[in-house]
């Protein structure tokens, strides 16, 4: 049982979806963990400290002084004591405190001062979860390295269709054991990731590029850290932070920077996910001045090869070394892909296609289909980009992690 004998702290806030945590309780409780709740002023409202701490078997937390004695409720305490942090239900003020630093309860001091790995599950009406402000602080949390389960469709306390129920405990509770149970699975594996665009110069203030984002490259990066792997991340321009202190970034902007870096990096790796959009040409010619129009209807720009980096580490690739490439097609996606995945010497490559709506550059999702060399074939639903990035890391790196 991967939660016997673990320490967790259960926060708890207002919300309807506060009777969904005493089932939470007594699930984690039957699983051999020890659940310690700390409950918001608003919360009690919901649910009672005296129904939780019979389900849980300790005392409830609440304010930060316990009586009138002096005594109190110590936050680092409670910080060092847990082997994971999850509140649940999550309302959309406790979701904007966290992410702000608004320490003016004893559930968000105790989130500021926690060591252990903090999960989050949002619970509010849809108009609320949608909203501008409640997204930007979900992703700021996720920026900050908190896991957020995502809210589930389904009728709402205000009997309106849509997302913003709390996840069903049963899935939090595996969720959790699943969490436990590959945190470091990928652990003294060193993994090189390529993320986001190249930029080819033209002239001081014009560049060949593309789309892409990098959000699939980071999102894989942040996985393959989080289950203890060492990243190199080599990444084109973009305007995305990595967070785990298990990665270490390495800015390049052009292909030919992004070939050096990678052919420094491969020998020592073992594995190399290649999910950047590579350019494949470059200006022959760079201006060293800002190109003028002058009255010119025409102007004629020749392009050569840049140096093809999949192609490169696939000649030098060693035994026990695992490379695995990202084709973007737009037609005949399989058949294009595995030609890629021969010419390039990938063991796996993952196909996603511009004709599957939110799925390619800028999205933050992505539908993925995952190819073998011996054949085999994964298809996934559209997910997030970061639930994407478990299933890649899932079904090929941990999934085969004992031969490479």
């Amino acid at each position: 049982m991967s939660l016997q004998g673990k320490h967790i702290v259960l926060g708890i806030t207002g919300s309807i979806a506060a009777y969904k945590s005493a089932i939470l309780t007594r699930l984690l409780v039957k699983k051999g963990a020890e659940v310690q709740i700390v409950i918001t002023s608003a919360g009690k409202e919901f649910i009672t400290p005296v129904t939780l701490s019979a389900l849980s078997g300790r005392p409830v937390i609440s304010e930060f002084f316990a009586s009138g004695d002096g005594t109190w409720h110590s936050h680092v305490d409670l910080g060092l004591w847990a082997d994971l942090m999850i509140v649940a239900p999550a309302t959309a003020a406790t979701i904007g405190k966290m992410a702000n630093g608004i320490a003016d309860n004893m559930l968000v001091t105790t989130y500021l001062s926690m060591k252990a790995p903090v999960f989050l599950a949002p619970a509010m009406d849809l108009d609320m979860y949608r909203h501008i402000s409640t997204q930007r602080n979900i992703k700021k949390l996720k920026g900050d390295g908190v896991h957020i389960i995502d809210a589930a469709e389904g009728e709402l306390a205000s009997h309106l269709e849509g997302k913003g129920r709390m996840e069903e405990p049963e899935n939090i509770v595996a969720m959790l054991e699943q969490f436990f149970a590959t945190g470091h699975d990928l652990e003294k594996k060193k993994i090189m990731i390529t993320a986001g665009p190249t930029y080819e110069r033209i002239d001081p203030v014009r560049f060949i590029g593309n789309f892409s984002s990098g959000k699939m490259g980071f999102a894989l990066a942040e996985e393959c850290a989080s289950r203890g792997a060492e990243v190199i991340l080599i990444t084109g321009p973009t305007a995305l932070s990595a967070s785990h202190p298990n990665i270490v970034r390495v800015n390049v902007e052009s292909a030919a920077e992004m070939y050096d870096a990678a052919l420094q990096n491969f020998p020592q790796m073992d594995a190399a996910i290649l999910s950047a959009a590579v350019a494949d040409y470059r200006p022959e010619q760079k201006s060293e001045e800002k190109i003028k129009r002058s009255g010119k209807e025409k102007f004629t720009l020749s392009l050569i090869s840049n140096p093809d980096i999949a192609a490169s580490l696939g000649k030098i690739k060693e035994p026990g070394q695992l490379t695995i490439g990202f084709a973007l097609e737009t037609n005949d996606e399989e058949r294009n892909a595995m030609k890629k995945m021969e010419e390039k010497n990938f063991d796996y490559i993952v196909l996603n296609s511009l004709n599957d709506p939110g799925a390619g550059f800028g999205h933050d999702t992505n539908k993925v289909t995952i190819l073998s060399r011996d054949g085999e074939k994964q298809s996934f639903a559209l997910k997030s980009k970061d639930d994407v990035a478990k299933d890649i890391v899932d079904n090929v790196l941990c999934a085969i992690k004992d031969s490479f």
